[in-house]
C-alpha cells in the first residue's frame, strides 16, 4: 500500500420523496375535471439538500497499480458507483496542470459520462505556513498553475493544507498571510481555495477557524473531513505514524461547518450493519444539516478490509441513508 506520504513527497518532485396523493375525480362534470387537475399526482421526489461526489484518493492504490488511469476516473465513478461529481488529486497528474489538451480530455471523459468536475486536491506544491518568506510566496506561487487548471476544468474549488514549520501562532499567522494571498489570485478565476483538517494545527478546530476568520474573504474556505483530527503523530511524523494525540472529531467538524464549501465524508472499515465502525455517521451528517451545509459530499474510503471499490461503495450507502 502506498502510503500518502511517500505519494505527496514524490508529487513535489498531489430522500425523503412525496408519494402519490391518490385523488381521483368522482364525475365528469367540469368541477371534477378542475378538481382533477389541482389533484394531479406529484411524483418527482424532493431533492435532498445534498449530492454524493467522489474523491479520487478513494481509488489511490488501484490507480498506483495501473489498473485504471487518471483519465478513467470519471468513467468508474459513474459506471461502477453511479456518482455523478468527482474531486481529483493533483498528483495523479502532477505534470499536466498547463497541459490544455489533457485537461480537455480530463473535460471531454467527464461531459461523455455526465460527471461534473467539482475540486482538485493540491500536495506537494510546497507549505503555506513555512517561516521562510521567499519559500512560502513560492509555495504560494506553485498554486496558482493549479487554480487555472481548476478554473479550465470547471471546479468550484481547489483544496490545499495550512502546514508549517513554526509554532501554532507562527504557522497560523503565516497560513494567513498565504491564504490571502492565493484566495486574491483565485478569486480573478472565480475559485475558492479550501483547507482541509489534514492533520497538525490544522485539525484543531479553533486554530484553522482563526486562520479563516481572519483571511475573511469569500472564497476562502474550509473542506471538514470527518476523520483528519490528528493533532501528533509519533516521532513529529507527518502522515503515517501513529496518532498520539487527537482532537475531537466531533466538535472540530461542527466549528469548520459555518465556512464549508465542501465536506469530505472519510471512511475505514464497516461493521455488519454497514456502520462506520470509528466515526457515528449519523451524527456527524446532523452536524453537517445543522451547519446549514448545502451541497456535495465527497466519498474517501482509506480502508484496508474491505477493496477500494467495495469501501467506496460501502461509505456511499451509509450516507445514503442519512441524507
Amino acid at each position: 500500500m502506498t502510503s500518502r506520504r511517500k505519494f505527496i513527497q514524490q508529487s513535489g518532485h498531489y430522500a425523503l420523496g412525496f408519494g402519490l396523493f391518490g385523488l381521483t375525480a368522482c364525475t365528469e362534470n367540469a368541477e371534477s375535471k378542475t378538481a382533477e387537475k389541482i389533484a394531479t399526482p406529484i411524483t418527482k421526489p424532493i431533492e435532498s439538500m445534498f449530492k454524493i461526489s467522489l474523491a479520487q484518493w478513494s481509488l489511490h492504490q488501484t490507480i498506483f497499480d495501473n489498473k485504471i488511469d487518471h483519465l478513467d476516473f470519471a468513467e468508474v465513478a459513474r459506471k461502477e458507483f453511479n456518482i455523478g461529481a468527482v474531486e481529483y488529486v493533483n498528483g495523479f497528474f502532477k505534470d499536466k496542470a498547463t497541459d490544455t489538451k489533457y485537461l480537455n480530455e480530463m473535460i471531454k471523459r467527464a461531459d461523455d459520462n455526465g460527471v461534473k468536475s467539482l475540486i482538485i486536491m493540491i500536495d506537494g506544491e510546497g507549505d503555506l505556513g513555512v517561516m521562510d518568506e521567499k519559500e512560502r510566496q513560492k509555495a504560494v506561487e506553485n498554486h496558482y498553475k493549479w487554480v487555472d487548471a481548476a478554473a479550465h476544468l470547471g471546479c468550484h474549488s481547489i483544496r490545499v493544507n495550512a502546514f508549517g514549520d513554526g509554532d501554532a501562532e507562527a504557522t497560523q499567522q503565516a497560513n494567513i498571510k498565504s491564504l490571502h494571498t492565493l484566495a486574491t489570485y483565485a478569486s480573478k478565476a472565480n475559485i475558492n481555495v479550501l483547507v482541509e483538517n489534514h492533520g497538525g494545527f490544522s485539525s484543531d478546530g479553533q486554530w484553522l477557524t482563526k486562520v479563516m476568520s481572519e483571511v475573511n474573504l469569500p472564497n476562502c474556505g474550509t473542506l471538514p473531513d470527518f476523520g483528519n483530527f490528528c493533532l501528533k503523530r509519533e516521532n513529529g511524523e507527518r502522515w503515517n505514524a501513529p496518532c498520539v494525540e487527537e482532537y475531537d472529531k466531533y466538535k472540530g467538524v461542527q466549528e469548520l461547518m459555518p465556512f464549508a464549501k465542501a465536506v469530505s465524508a472519510k471512511s475505514y472499515d464497516f461493521d455488519e450493519k454497514g456502520n462506520e465502525t470509528t466515526i457515528d455517521y449519523e451524527k456527524m451528517i446532523q452536524i453537517v444539516k445543522n451547519g446549514g451545509y448545502k451541497g456535495y459530499i465527497g466519498v474517501e474510503y482509506e480502508g484496508k478490509r474491505l477493496s477500494e471499490y467495495e469501501g467506496v461503495k460501502a461509505t456511499k450507502a451509509l450516507l445514503e441513508r442519512f441524507i
